[in-house]
């Protein structure tokens, strides 16, 4: 089976949670290569909402430096299956309605996009401004899949982690990606 090239970028929004489930979820599968971009800002946040360090996230993936603008997520000709922001701050989501490539998430988001490259948001952000809105519509308009993190309650969650790995399975399933993070509805 051919693996598939994915790009995960952690923001500065809170729900460092939903990263590490998606990291999970990815990288107990053999069929992908997992790139990682975590921003100065999500390395703090993590801090705050864990007992994670970002190594703890990235083992077993390549890791590139949001800094790192020269890295391969920057460029169209590189490659990949699908890039995911998750947690996608307002200001990330900002950047990429607006085109704007600062960084290297930035940039490679701006890359996924005019390449016709599957870009899922993950916002974690409310209540939600005029602001927030036209930009998930802009970025929508412009090719992304704005998937909030609501996870929803029909599995029946009993832990946190219930809820996080609901949320990364909705993503997965965006990719195509298999997985068993979460009971479906009537299964």
């Amino acid at each position: 089976m051919e693996s598939k090239r994915i790009i995960l970028a952690v923001s500065g929004a809170s729900g460092s949670l939903y990263a590490a489930s998606l990291i999970k979820g990815l990288l107990d599968r053999d069929d992908v290569d997992l790139h990682v971009i975590i921003s100065d800002a999500a390395k703090k946040v993590l801090a705050l909402e864990t007992d994670l360090a970002p190594e703890d996230l990235t083992r077993g993936a390549t890791v590139h430096a949001d800094d790192d603008i020269a890295a391969p997520p920057a460029s169209g000709s590189w490659k990949h299956d699908g890039m995911i922001i998750c947690p996608c701050s307002m200001a990330t989501l900002s950047a990429v309605a607006t085109g704007f490539g600062h960084t290297l998430i930035h940039r490679a988001a701006d890359v996924t996009l005019k390449e016709r490259g599957k870009l899922i948001l993950v916002p974690r952000e409310t209540p939600l401004s005029a602001i927030h809105l036209h930009n998930m519509l802009t970025a929508t308009q412009a090719g992304a899949v704005i998937l909030p993190a609501c996870p929803g309650f029909y599995h029946r969650p009993a832990t946190i982690a219930d809820l996080t790995d609901q949320v990364a399975g909705k993503v997965l399933d965006q990719l195509d990606i298999p997985h068993s993070l979460f009971r479906r509805w009537g299964e």
